[in-house]
């Protein structure tokens, strides 16, 4: 009987020693969970100002506007600053197909320009529609001035057009416009649009690709200039949500890039 309950009282005392390791062990593994989990979410940093993550690894942040977001208050979207994350482009819908103009493209042109806002012009491509005709719509409506972006061409669908066709027409909108702008167009589109119709004839095109599924990079093997990388951010001066990029590249890169 003693050395039953003395052995009994040993395998306590065992317990009491085993207990406080085993919790010591929980809370090492837990705090290593985190500290990992914190390093992979410390690319992207999620601001409540902007309603959104942000990349935080990219230094020029930039948004693109349409008629959607209606009325747009310029001075307010310039001078917002999150930590150190500012608006520093922003492109807007100028035309689409071969006659429609953005209503609101005129005075978001020019008010861009006003509050200082690096600026650019997109043109929503119409498959069915000719790639020239296009291209002069879009002339005759955007004036490009140094300090701009060069001009884009944002293309989505194929609208049951051949993409044999839609590469034709697409290639006689950047060669008129790039004859005319002295400049090489920006290409819009989204990352599998690209891969599965575009990859291989319109890669020395500099790509402004659409993707939201991934942190850190747009998924596409081919070099890219700008990232759409949210569609739903929220910009003072704007009461709509808003599509947030990102360049690829740091000041000096951007400075090149603009119209001369």
């Amino acid at each position: 009987m003693a050395k039953r309950k003395s052995r009994k009282k040993n395998s306590g005392r065992k317990w009491w020693i085993i207990i406080p390791v085993l919790l010591a062990a929980i809370a090492t593994t837990s705090y290593l969970w985190y500290k990992t989990a914190s390093i992979q979410r410390a690319k992207f940093v999620r601001y409540p100002a902007f309603g959104i993550e942000i990349p935080e690894s990219y230094e020029i942040h930039g948004i693109d506007v349409s008629k959607y977001q209606s009325f747009i208050d310029w001075p307010s979207v310039k001078q917002m600053k999150v930590h150190d994350v500012r608006i520093g482009f922003a492109f807007m819908k100028a035309t689409e197909g071969v006659g429609n103009v953005d209503r609101h493209f005129k005075r978001n042109w020019r008010k861009a320009r006003e509050a200082g806002m690096t600026r650019g012009a997109y043109h929503f491509f119409l498959a069915t529609k000719s790639g020239k005709t296009q291209a002069k719509h879009f002339i005759s409506n955007v004036k490009l001035e140094p300090g701009d972006l060069p001009p884009v061409l944002d293309i989505e669908q194929l609208y049951g057009v051949r993409a044999e066709k839609m590469r034709k027409e697409v290639q006689d909108w950047l060669t008129i416009v790039e004859d005319y702008y002295k400049v090489k167009p920006i290409i819009y589109t989204y990352v599998n649009f690209y891969s599965r119709f575009m990859s291989g004839t319109f890669d020395e095109y500099p790509l402004w690709a659409a993707h939201y599924l991934e942190k850190d990079k747009p998924r596409i093997t081919r070099s890219w200039i700008f990232w759409q990388h949210n569609e739903r951010g929220r910009v003072n001066g704007i009461t709509q949500p808003v599509d947030f990029n990102v360049f690829n590249g740091d000041r000096a890169d951007f400075e090149e890039l603009l119209v001369k």
